[in-house]
């Protein structure tokens, strides 16, 4: 609750010992070391005050009976709220209303389970990528669920974005942080995802006139650009200069303004002399 974790009740554990003598037992709650050592259980209970969330037991004795049982839960129940009430709220009576950005922070999404290769790849080597890149642990289920928890909801939000693009077509006007891998005479290859990858035309790729693509770019920049289109062959364009206009608010240059001005002047010079 002071991480601001939404949980619906406060939890509260609580071990319950156990002697027995031949017929005769008894039972008792918060036990130390001593009492662990030499007695013949150490049953852990936890829960809220409306029921129990987990159980954990060392046992010592080839079984328990029924009353045992009963009472060892009777006894961790009320020792539970007692907990609750009388040190957990009056320190802190419901989660912080912000999540602490200590806090690790859990995405989830779901892929086409055809697809699941694709994000694990080669010897692991896609999803080791991913984690390092992003700083992040992702688990894959064989339904096509994925879970990726980071203690940066950014790097989070990321991976998933990265596992996404990977797993399906990324959406026109989408936005990534991709790495330069080839240059042409025509323009630059950006890898937006591992093993998915666009090219961002000499036009698109800074927001004055590019002369040579390696003014602007080169092998290994990291770049931010925008998916612009996806053609019948699943082939992407990206632009750069979309991206840092939108992005960063770059301004570009007046593609040929002051033509139009230039012919404007000229048609009113011809007008008057006619």
């Amino acid at each position: 609750m002071a991480a601001g974790v939404p949980i619906k009740a406060p939890v509260a554990g609580i071990s319950c010992g156990l002697i027995t003598e031949g017929e005769r037992f008894m039972t008792m709650v918060d036990i130390q070391g001593l009492e662990d050592f030499f007695g013949d259980m150490d049953f852990k209970v936890a829960g809220t005050k409306k029921g129990i969330t987990a159980i954990q037991m060392d046992l010592k004795v080839h079984g328990l009976t029924p009353e045992i049982i009963k009472e060892a839960l009777e006894k961790t129940y009320d020792a539970r709220c007692k907990i609750i009430d009388e040190v957990m709220l009056p320190c802190i009576a419901e989660p912080r209303k912000e999540l602490s950005k200590y806090a690790p922070k859990m995405l989830t999404t779901k892929i086409d389970v055809e697809k699941i290769a694709d994000v694990i790849g080669k010897q692991g080597k896609v999803i080791q990528k991913i984690c390092a890149e992003c700083n992040c642990k992702v688990d894959v289920n064989e339904d096509g669920s994925i879970f990726v928890s980071a203690i940066n909801i950014e790097d989070a939000q990321r991976a998933i974005t990265i596992i996404e693009t990977i797993a399906n077509d990324p959406e026109i006007g989408s936005i990534f942080r991709g790495i330069v891998t080839r240059l042409m005479s025509f323009g630059a290859f950006v890898e937006i995802a591992p093993g998915k990858e666009g090219l961002v035309h000499i036009s698109k790729l800074d927001v004055k006139r590019t002369e040579r693509v390696e003014d602007v770019v080169a092998v290994g920049d990291e770049v931010i650009v925008k998916v612009i289109e996806i053609d019948d062959q699943g082939r992407i364009n990206l632009s750069r200069r979309d991206a840092l206009i939108e992005i960063e608010g770059a301004v570009p240059e007046d593609d040929g303004a002051e033509a139009p001005k230039k012919r404007r002047r000229d048609s009113r010079k011809n007008h008057n002399h006619n």
